[in-house]
């Protein structure tokens, strides 16, 4: 744990604030902490959401690129109190000019170096079961946690270690936080509406015609409501600021539940009874994808959505937080809604 940074109101650049999962988060920093500076980075293409940010924070600002821009990403990362990324897990290069960004402002405030708050995914975890059915699943907590116990060829990996690094140097270190979300679902107040693997599935689901899995589909994860991922993320913020936080190598956090695993095949078929009955797709139920389907995604698909990921949070378990939304609606009692969502926000049906 480290003592907060040295300062009243702090300026915070903010990669995928309009997101699923950002756009959330946003909404819980402007209802507690709306003095603080937000610095929005946004693709030339979503603009038209700027007053969308407004409304969730009165303090947002935003900067105009891409996570490839390298320039604009270090240098409003270099004059950052704290970078906050929700906006891919896997894109490398945008995590490389975020910590360049960091080593910069922590090379210019010895002593008080900057909190980046990177959210991976529990991707990191995968047993690549491929769907079948197995008799053993580890289940991983994030006390004690090495990456390099990880399977190496995991999703995640090369991001979270590179940060890993940044967070336990000695010369011109940087606080890093690293959460790591199970599968998220559930309808929340942030701009956008749909989870990503919901999006994925349904496209797949909407050109074959039925609604399909990876392998048999016998392979699950925990499961979080977007809500619930929001307060995580947003509960090791807080404990960040107020010196409470774990970082560097012990700064990870699985923010899921415990509530029942529900394997892929069992809400893919609840997804296609759904699809079907609306006239969406020719089948109902479920069945293996094929490979010219799944093959496109690769190891990415495979690992992702053919593994199970078992996991216990039990560092934010420290912190006092709890899935309370998740609680309250499981992820197959939220689903029909999610789906109706979502077919609304591709103007499907």
């Amino acid at each position: 744990m480290t003592t907060q940074i040295s300062t009243l109101s702090y300026r915070i650049f903010f990669l995928g604030a309009t997101g699923y999962l950002g756009s959330e988060v946003l909404t819980l920093l402007g209802r507690q902490y709306p003095q603080y500076r937000i610095v929005a980075l946004l693709r030339p293409s979503s603009l038209s959401r700027v007053a969308k940010l407004h409304d969730l924070h009165p303090n947002v600002t935003i900067v105009e690129g891409t996570l490839d821009d390298d320039t604009v990403i270090q240098d409003e990362s270099s004059k950052a109190d704290i970078v906050i990324n929700t906006a891919s897990s896997d894109h490398l290069p945008s995590v490389k000019s975020t910590l360049a960004g960091l080593e910069k402002s922590s090379a210019i405030r010895p002593g008080n170096p900057p909190i980046y708050i990177h959210v991976s995914g529990m991707g990191i975890l995968s047993d690549n079961a491929r769907g079948e059915p197995v008799e053993f699943v580890k289940e991983w907590s994030d006390i004690g946690l090495d990456l390099k116990d990880c399977p190496p060829t995991n999703m995640h990996l090369d991001s979270d270690i590179m940060i890993v690094k940044a967070g336990t140097r000695k010369e011109n270190p940087v606080r890093t936080i690293i959460v790591f979300p199970g599968q998220i679902y559930g309808h929340g107040e942030g701009i956008q509406k749909t989870t990503l693997w919901l999006r994925i599935f349904l496209d797949m689901a909407l050109k074959l015609g039925y609604t399909g899995t990876w392998g048999p589909g016998a392979n699950s994860m925990n499961n979080i409501h977007v809500k619930d991922c929001a307060s995580a993320v947003f509960t090791v913020f807080k404990a960040a600021i107020e010196g409470r936080a774990d970082e560097g190598a012990e700064g990870f956090y699985f923010a899921a539940s415990t509530q029942p695993k529900i394997s892929y095949r069992e809400w893919t078929q609840a997804m296609g009874d759904i699809l079907h009955e609306k006239g969406l797709v020719k089948e109902s139920g479920t069945r293996p994808m094929p490979s010219e389907v799944v093959d496109p995604l690769g190891h990415y698909g495979w690992s992702l959505l053919g593994g199970n990921l078992f996991a216990k949070p039990e560092r934010l378990a420290r912190l006092g937080w709890e899935p309370t939304e998740t609680m309250k609606i499981s992820l197959m009692e939220s689903l029909p809604l999610d789906i109706d969502v979502a077919l609304r926000e591709l103007k499907v049906g």
